[in-house]
Parts: structure tokens; C-alpha cells; sequence
């Protein structure tokens, strides 16, 4: 699925660069060569990038 239309962001990269980098979705967006357009992807990008990290933070369950 397409989180940004504008760069033709998908869900799947964005997921890839918020475990390797800080910040909100603008900085996921630049470690991608990329920065928002019209904005409205921003708050479903953010909520991804901190899902993301979150679940990259939790400990597999044995």
C-alpha cells in the first residue's frame, strides 16, 4: 500500500527505514532522498514509523 502518493512512498520501505533511523516521518522521508509534498500522508506515516519501531523494540516471545 502507498502511504505517500506524492513520492510514491509504500508502507513496506517505510517500515525498512524507521528501524535504521530517528526521528519522525520527515526523516524517514529524507533517509528515503524524499521529503513530504502535500502532507497529508504525515500523520499515517508517522503512526507507521512509530508502530514500527515499537514492534522492532519488543522481545520475541519463546
Amino acid at each position: 500500500m502507498y502511504v505517500c502518493i506524492c513520492n510514491a512512498i509504500r508502507e513496506t520501505e517505510l517500515r525498512r527505514v524507521a528501524r535504521r533511523t530517528s526521528g519522525d516521518a520527515e526523516a524517514a522521508y529524507a533517509a528515503l532522498g524524499k521529503r513530504p509534498n502535500c502532507g497529508t500522508c504525515l500523520m499515517d506515516a508517522d503512526a507507521i514509523v512509530f508502530e514500527e519501531r515499537e514492534l522492532a523494540c519488543k522481545p520475541i516471545a519463546a
